[in-house]
């Protein structure tokens, strides 16, 4: 793992940063490059753009570790309205959301009861939650959940993470519920015992986990979602994909707002199941740190805006 991103990483966890950083204007601005705005109604107004252009679109409030269940409920009422613009709106948007933001931490059964309130909503608007994943620590429990909730819903999808090593087994055990799984490199800071550090190991580690859920898509009914911007490894999975005669409308790719805009508009365009995430909310501080985290060069980008206020 690089040193820069070491550093980022250390910086999205610090208490004293996540106060104050997101108080500095030059900050503000440059998080526009992720974010449309902060408010429910700069996501929606993005996506309805979006759907313009063919592009399909996932709603995330920002947020993560609440401390208090009423923390929790606030988080659940928000999703509930987001559910229901999106509807009034025909939008082509599902929501993605942390267990953590929906009081994880707290206890098991109410982050569990909250979420079924989401998923409910989201059923009866035919809509899809996906639960992201969190730190390690977290993973056993989140799958433990997801397990449960997928018995019940199943417009449910749950985000695996590339870079730790026990991820092909943990696949593995969900095949039998016909997952959704969205799968991402990861943007935690894991120890070497139990994650890859090489940009090369954990690229590798992700073609080889997208082609096995190529391949249970006709096996195990899993629906595979891929969350990256990495050009060869989306090209690598499209030829895949081919090679095993997957129509481009049932591969998902998704990114982040505002990242590769072009390549965006090929897959679109292209007919692939093309979704961009959208993130809203003022609690951006430590995902926006680990979005620079993924890739340090985008620092210049902040840089630029220091110069240019």
């Amino acid at each position: 793992m690089s040193i820069s991103r070491n550093i980022l990483l250390w910086c999205s966890q610090n208490e004293w940063l996540k106060k104050n950083v997101p108080q500095w204007s030059f900050v503000k601005k440059a998080v526009r490059r992720f974010m449309p705005g902060e408010e429910l109604e700069d996501a929606i107004c993005e996506a309805k753009k979006l759907k313009e252009i063919g592009i399909k679109t996932v709603f995330t409030y920002l947020g993560e570790n609440v401390t208090e269940l009423k923390e929790a409920e606030i988080v659940t009422q928000n999703y509930l309205t987001a559910l229901a613009e999106i509807n009034k709106n025909n939008l082509a948007t599902e929501i993605s959301l942390k267990l953590t933001q929906l009081g994880f931490d707290i206890s098991f059964d109410a982050a569990y009861e909250h979420f079924k309130v989401i998923a409910e909503k989201a059923k009866q608007f035919n809509n899809i939650v996906w639960i992201d994943m969190e730190q390690s620590s977290y993973v056993d429990r989140t799958i433990e959940f997801y397990c449960q909730i997928k018995n019940n819903y199943s417009n449910v999808g749950l985000c695996l993470q590339a870079y730790l090593f026990r991820t092909d087994s943990d696949l593995k055990r969900l095949l039998e519920y016909s997952p959704l799984i969205r799968l991402v490199k990861g943007a935690y800071r894991e120890p070497a015992t139990i994650a890859f550090t090489k940009k090369t190991d954990v690229d590798e580690n992700f073609f080889s986990l997208s082609k096995k859920m190529i391949d249970a898509y006709s096996t195990h009914n899993l629906s595979p979602a891929f969350a990256t911007h990495d050009s060869n490894l989306i090209s690598r999975i499209e030829l895949y994909a081919k090679q095993k005669n997957l129509q481009r409308n049932s591969l998902m790719f998704k990114m982040l707002y505002g990242i590769k805009v072009n390549e965006q508009l090929r897959l679109a365009k292209e007919g692939y199941n093309f979704y961009v995430l959208i993130s809203y909310g003022k609690a951006w501080y430590p995902w926006y740190v680990r979005r620079l985290a993924e890739r340090p060069a985008n620092i210049w980008f902040v840089i630029k805006n220091i110069f240019n206020k």
